[in-house]
């Protein structure tokens, strides 16, 4: 189904709904009204509040794109210069839109359930993505009925009859805006693609906002690359108050308890401030103006430190200011992806796709909003639940109002919260699992934006310490108590940092001007500047929403994406570049500089975010965007006169300085270093880009690839045997003489993994050389061989193959143990199962038990029915529940692996059966509607 000369309606579609009465539908009403959802998990749900009368059924998401491949394109449309990417650019930016194999089903249940309706509410999210998917069903369906669009943002049962009462017509604008995104993102990726492809490697990808958060990572590992840390000494003082106080003990600032003895740190040394790691550049330089500084070092500091531990302390001045702390809007998809993240460890991914079962079961509202603004039901039913659980001292006045300051916010749903006109508190929902925790997350955050601040007061206390010797000295000690705890006692939001939270004290004595304390005990210590530190997904998120890069409902899946492609992986929490991210990062920098500039790809979104409010053509921004305009080359002219590329200098990293002569190469096969002889050495995958230094290359270097280590000579063939590192892991081989046939190739053997290069033998280099090894011939007259494969070691007998325990029992098992193995009942093709590597408890999800087990590709992580692969950064030491319940979690969002076809036997042409009675089917007789064309603006 292709749809190039049925572009976008235009806005003359939405006067033609216009004229679509819903009293014409009601006034037959002999059939049904069909109502179209996205998601399969809403329809019960919504069918259930609509009643009688109604028929509801999911799109299953989108039901056309843009082709996949040249088999997609339609027939008439093949040999077009344009149909590679299924934009026509010369012809005002049509696009082919065609069903895809896996949703014909879909569009044939749909018409079939068009049949006989008498209206059609298009109920698909009501955000440009959704808006898109009603057009796109518009289009395919071609509804002889009246259509509307029926838009809520919550799936209750007054939602969905308010939306019911209330339809509106499709917004053009919305469709525009988002068509207009698929198509500058499609352009992007089919037009640059190929040039990693031919420059870099086979098979990479490079989108409009994958390649911009990519270098968003990259940058920071190069800060981290290029810093050099500055060390700096401080000193702490402990002082004790309780000698020297004439106040009641059990008086303090806030109304607590004194403690006797608090911390203060050296400030001043004389009138100069005492450097800090904030004084320090990225090369571990005092910055400018730092003349007024004293760089401490330790001689310095523990000298100092000596004479103050008989110094005179007394208290110079104590200022105290009240403190107040406002309550956190509520959360919107970014502000609930970074908490997620510091809180409960979820991914972005994980986030929405938890949020989106909580939507689709009626527990919150739409997830996908820039929005911090409650409707007046959900504020009174916030302050209801405040008023019964915290009691009235917490509610304010009056309701808090919240504005976003987020650019180009669009704010058609409300904030992220719990559904209904009256909350659910987490143990009423009957929730476990992710859902509860994730349903906790935004009850409370919802709650307390509708409570009172948090009060309480700041005290700064500055002090003299008088050594018998040099300059007088300058400490300071700071505190904080909360004398009403407001929202706090709701939530307290985490931080990226170490910084302290809302909710954290710090208690000081009640000190007075002039009074005299006495050290318990003064220390130095030595401190370096720490690089910048890498982006989590939290951070990142925070990051491309601060530069205004892509919308929140795409971060999940930039994220996703920029990790499955191998140019991210997780350390821990932390991002980290790959090299070959560095690589694809430097060409498109170089030859592509506009498409992944910061300010270009954020105006690109307040472009798309004008068209959806119907101020900016998308003609424009396409032909802008493709053909250049002025001075400003556009995408097409960037592709085709790139002029030479330097491939190979694009993926040179130097290691260290110049000096150095090593460098780090993305080739085909991975990363390398290579000195300046042209000796080279793999390095790891997961070993981040600044922690390859100098010394740690040449330590590579030592062993580089392609050294060889003399074993001996074949005493059968005469032939020598050496071993090699490769590519792939160390490996024996024989050396053929100059004089062997042509196409003759040398027998080789990789390595068991118990064996080192530095001491494998000839005669263990003979056995690898001469594998699969005969163990002998079956009483059934059948030869079984054992020998080592991509899987590990196993035995084989005609084609039936049983796994070894070792790679030792390759050379070791007789024919009588061989034989027994085949007598036992062969378990699927694979050995009978181990045991678990390690328990881990429930998932917090399924209730299921998690184990480690040990799989054909490694170490992996099951609840008994998904089974999730230990990533790079994962060891089974140090895996926990939380994220064993992670990695299943995202496995799960992933859903079952596809089923591969397999092509289906041509039956054998039957004789024609016996005619018998039958119903004769009608079809009704369809008539040819002309759409509407979209005019190009």
């Amino acid at each position: 189904m292709d749809n190039i000369d049925r572009a976008p309606p235009g806005r003359t579609l939405g006067r033609r709904l216009r004229f679509c009465k819903r009293e014409d539908a009601v006034a037959t009403n002999t059939g049904h009204r069909l109502v179209i959802v996205e998601s399969p998990t809403k329809v019960k749900t919504i069918a259930g509040y609509l009643g009688d009368g109604f028929v509801v059924e999911s799109s299953r998401g989108h039901v056309r794109d843009l082709p996949t491949g040249a088999s997609q394109v339609p027939a008439k449309y093949k040999g077009e210069k344009w149909a590679r990417t299924g934009i026509n650019v010369e012809n005002g930016f049509q696009p082919i839109y065609v069903v895809s194999p896996d949703k014909r089903a879909t569009i044939k249940q749909l018409k079939q359930a068009l049949d006989g309706a008498d209206e059609l509410l298009l109920a698909t999210d009501d955000d440009r993505e959704g808006e898109a998917i009603a057009w796109h069903l518009l289009e395919e369906l071609k509804p002889k009925v009246p259509v509307r669009r029926m838009v809520f943002h919550e799936i209750t049962q007054g939602a969905i009859h308010d939306a019911l009462a209330n339809p509106r017509d499709l917004d053009i604008d919305k469709v525009d805006a988002q068509e207009t995104r698929r198509i500058l993102d499609r352009l992007y990726g089919y037009e640059v693609s190929p040039v990693l492809w031919r420059k870099v490697m086979p098979r990479l990808s490079a989108g409009r906002v994958q390649s911009v958060a990519t270098r968003l990572v990259v940058d920071r590992e190069r800060e981290r690359i290029a810093f050099r840390s500055a060390g700096y000494w401080d000193l702490d003082a402990i002082l004790d108050a309780s000698e020297s106080s004439t106040l009641d003990a059990s008086e303090s600032s806030g109304g607590q308890a004194d403690p006797p003895q608090f911390p203060a740190r050296l400030t001043h040394v004389g009138q100069a401030r005492v450097a800090q790691g904030r004084d320090f550049d990225d090369r571990g330089n005092l910055k400018t103006g730092s003349d007024t500084l004293v760089h401490l070092d330790q001689t310095a500091a523990e000298s100092l430190a000596v004479k103050l531990r008989e110094a005179a302390f007394s208290v110079v001045s104590v200022e105290s200011r009240p403190y107040t702390r406002k309550p956190y809007a509520p959360f919107r998809t970014t502000t609930l992806q970074q908490e997620a993240g510091r809180k409960l460890g979820f991914t972005a991914q994980r986030t929405m796709s938890v949020a989106q079962d909580l939507y689709e079961g009626g527990f919150i509202t739409y997830m996908r909003t820039d929005s911090i603004t409650l409707s007046s039901s959900a504020v009174h039913a916030a302050r209801d639940q405040v008023s019964r659980l915290f009691g009235d001292a917490y509610l304010p006045e009056a309701p808090r109002t919240y504005a976003s300051k987020v650019k180009g916010a669009q704010e058609a749903h409300e904030a992220i919260r719990p559904s209904g006109e009256s909350f659910r508190t987490p143990a009423q929902t009957g929730l476990t699992g992710d859902q509860f925790r994730l349903y906790d997350l935004i009850w409370k955050r919802t709650i307390a934006s509708q409570m009172r601040d948090a009060q309480g007061n700041t005290v700064t206390v500055k002090i003299n310490a008088a050594p018998a010797d040099g300059d007088h000295c300058t400490f300071v000690a700071s505190g904080r108590t909360i004398t009403f705890h407001g929202f706090l006692k709701a939530y307290v939001e985490s931080r990226d940092d170490a910084s302290e939270t809302d909710d954290q004290q710090t208690r000081l004595p009640n000190l007075t001007e002039g009074q005299t304390l006495r050290p318990e005990e003064v220390t130095a210590s030595g401190h370096e500047t720490k690089p910048p530190a890498r982006y989590t997904e939290p951070s990142l998120v925070a990051k491309l929403e601060e530069l205004n890069i892509g919308r929140p409902s795409t971060y999940a899946t930039i994220i996703r994406t920029i990790t499955s492609r191998d140019y991210v992986f997780k350390k821990g929490s932390a991002l980290v570049p790959t090299w070959l991210a560095f690589a694809v990062t430097s060409l498109l920098e170089k030859h592509f500089p506009r498409l992944v500039d910061y300010q270009f790809t954020a105006g690109m979104e307040a472009e798309l975010d004008k068209i959806a409010d119907g101020d900016l053509a998308r003609l424009e921004v396409l032909k802008e965007f493709y053909f250049g305009k002025g001075d400003q080359e556009g995408l097409h002219k960037l592709v085709n006169e790139l002029g030479d590329i330097d491939a190979r200098a694009l993926s040179t990293f130097q290691i260290g300085d110049l000096d150095s002569g090593v460098v780090a190469r993305v080739g085909r096969y991975g990363t390398y270093v290579e000195d300046g002889d042209g000796n080279r050495a793999s390095v790891a995958d997961d070993l981040p880009p600044d922690e390859l230094t100098v010394d740690l290359a040449k330590e590579l270097l030592s062993k580089p690839m392609g050294e060889e280590h003399d074993l001996g000579v074949d005493p059968a063939s005469g032939h020598q045997v050496v071993a090699k590192n490769g590519r792939f892991g160390p490996y024996v081989t024989e050396v053929l003489d100059e004089n062997a046939p042509k196409g003759a190739k040398p027998r080789t053997g990789s390595l068991f993994k118990s064996m080192s290069i530095d001491t494998v033998t000839l005669d263990q280099a003979l056995q690898l050389m001469n594998l699969p090894r005969v163990v002998g011939v079956a009483t059934d007259g059948v030869e079984i061989t054992a020998q080592n494969g991509r899987y590990g070691p196993y035995l084989k007998k005609g084609t039936d193959s049983r796994s070894l325990t070792s790679e030792e029992q390759i050379f070791d098992i007789t024919l009588d143990e061989a034989e027994k193995i085949y007598a036992q009942p062969k378990q699927r093709g694979r050995a009978a199962a181990k045991p678990p590597l390690k328990e881990l408890g429930d998932d917090p999800a399924t209730g299921k038990p998690m184990v480690i087990k040990d799989g054909r590709f490694g170490p992996y992580v099951t609840d008994g029915e998904y089974n999730a692969t230990l990533r790079r950064d994962d060891s089974i030491e140090s895996m926990s529940a939380e994220r064993a319940a992670e990695l299943l979690a995202e496995k799960r969002a992933k859903g079952p692996a596809p089923k591969k076809r397999t092509a289906k036997k041509s039956a054998a042409k039957k004789a024609p059966a016996k005619k018998t009675a039958a119903k004769k089917t009608t079809a009704k007789k369809v008539t040819a509607k002309k759409t509407a064309v979209k005019k190009s603006s």
